[in-house]
């Protein structure tokens, strides 16, 4: 076995019910909600029972999201299975750098609850949405996308997968004219035009919030979604940029393969990220965990191949 990468999930994957039973199971997952309660009280029942209007709007999105991949990380840790490096994919990102160190997991989730709220606030006045483009590479998705005003191509997650945002009205265009183009287009349930210069107000507020935390260069390998390379020292300015960028899926995971990880496991709600994954490499083992049940399978799995 090769190197060992922790993936965590991003927006768009959560459902009611995601983390209880890695909460109920106790260690360091218990103690990390029973923190975030404290923080932001009514967390743990959005997380465990919320409606999925209510899980789709942003402010509650991301704080629920980031304990629940945070806590499946931390389960692995629980259970003798660490990681040799990590991404996130998007707001996963802020859940990555909570593991690799980067500031406290309490920061981290107060972190990422602004971050929710600024995005939240980026989004009021227009309506705004995402959609996943299937069957059509990367540079054609991009080229349509040149074609319409107030619309980006933004997430580039796999052959044959690339996301755009911007205004519904635009995105409801595209995907008309994705179809004629021989594709696909897939609306994702989100409620911003996030990774786009929409965000860009946002990315401002967020950056000078970042400031009053201690903030330092991770102690483990962090794949940024800006660069597709390992954070370095100037983690509040790559952050504060990702929320107005392309996320670079493809190209992160592309690196962190030839950088020696064999063994990718993603942590957090949903299989979202195992299928990019396997699309963009069949040569790499890849599990995911985000309930006890399949904690205890990737477990086994893990130290069998070991």
């Amino acid at each position: 076995m090769g190197k060992i990468a922790f993936v965590f999930s991003g927006q768009g994957a959560q459902y009611s019910g995601m983390g209880k039973t890695l909460y109920e199971k106790g260690g360091s997952a218990e103690k990390l909600y029973n923190e975030a309660e404290e923080i932001r009280p009514g967390t743990m029942n959005q997380s465990f029972a919320g409606t999925d209007e209510e899980l789709k709007l942003t402010v509650n999105t991301q704080p629920c999201l980031y304990l629940v991949d945070l806590c499946a990380a931390l389960s692995l840790n629980d259970n003798g299975i660490y990681a040799d490096g990590v991404a996130g994919f998007s707001l996963g990102e802020i859940a990555a750098l909570a593991y690799a160190g980067a500031y406290s997991h309490s920061d981290g989730f107060k972190i990422v609850t602004s971050r929710g709220k600024f995005m939240s606030d980026a989004s009021v006045g227009y309506e705004a949405g995402m959609a996943a483009v299937l069957k059509l590479d990367a540079t054609t998705v991009t080229e349509l996308a040149e074609g319409f005003e107030n619309l980006y191509a933004v997430n580039y997650n796999c052959p044959g997968q690339t996301v755009v945002s911007g205004t519904k009205e635009a995105v409801d265009a595209f995907v008309e004219k994705a179809k004629e183009a021989g594709g696909r287009a897939v609306p994702l349930a989100v409620s911003g035009a996030f990774h786009s210069p929409f965000m860009s107000e946002a990315s401002d507020k967020f950056s000078a919030e970042l400031g009053s935390y201690n903030i330092t260069k991770p102690e483990l390998p962090v794949y940024a979604n800006l660069t597709a390379k390992p954070y370095g020292d100037d983690v509040i300015d790559t952050l504060a940029k990702q929320m107005k960028s392309p996320v670079k899926w493809q190209e992160t995971i592309e690196n962190m393969i030839a950088d020696g990880y064999t063994d990718f496991i993603e942590v957090g709600a949903g299989k979202t990220l195992s299928g990019l994954i396997k699309k963009i490499s069949k040569e790499v083992n890849v599990y995911s965990v985000e309930d006890a049940a399949s904690l205890e399978q990737t477990v086994q799995a893990v130290k069998n191949n070991a």
